[in-house]
């Protein structure tokens, strides 16, 4: 059995050359390149001028900055606020920030459902909080005797506080004295008869 032949699409380039071949006949069907005549500019300026590109200007890349939400800003602010406090004035000011009828829960959660879709928007709320992670780490440091509380290095411990006092914006306001005195006890920074 005789195999079918494969077909090659035509291209611009054979097609022309085809053309070019069957007009052409004899000696003269050849294809003779043909010649580029280029204007250079003679050294003595006497020959013609050469063309040269137009001046291209530079254009100012223009970067459009989102404006920080509402929920950014107080994180922020809230971080600045911890930079100098001791480490149970710093919980406590977290600790406030989340209470059930606070601004801070609202923006948050209304920032985290906005954000979703946009990549640059997330990024910069989840910055805002770390910033605030770091300014807690930054006191734990500072506030440390000895052995850290729970073996836990200052990292660690302030995730898991930050987390804590988060939490305490879903409990009820009745039980939110004694969601504190639990986070200062697990900081190990409890004020005696709190």
């Amino acid at each position: 059995m005789a195999r079918a032949r494969r077909r090659r699409r035509k291209t611009k380039s054979r097609s022309v050359a085809r053309i070019g071949g069957r007009a052409a006949t004899g000696a003269s069907a050849k294809r003779r390149p043909t010649a580029r005549v280029t204007h250079k500019r003679a050294a003595t300026g006497g020959g013609p001028a050469s063309r040269q590109p137009a001046a291209r200007t530079a254009r100012p890349i223009q970067i459009a900055l989102p404006r920080p939400s509402r929920a950014e800003t107080l994180l922020l602010t809230l971080a600045k606020d911890l930079a100098d406090a001791p480490l149970d004035g710093a919980l406590r000011r977290i600790a406030d920030a989340f209470t059930p009828g606070a601004e801070l829960p609202r923006e948050v959660f209304n920032a985290w459902i906005k954000a979703r879709p946009e990549k640059t928007a997330s990024l910069a709320l989840s910055w805002a909080r770390e910033q605030v992670r770091l300014s807690l780490e930054e006191t734990i440091v500072r506030s440390l005797r000895g052995r850290p509380p729970l073996g836990l290095p200052p990292d660690t411990l302030a995730w898991l506080l930050l987390a804590a006092c988060e939490a305490i914006a879903y409990e009820p306001p009745s039980a939110v004295a004694d969601r504190v005195r639990t986070v200062l006890e697990l900081s190990g920074h409890a004020a005696p008869g709190v």
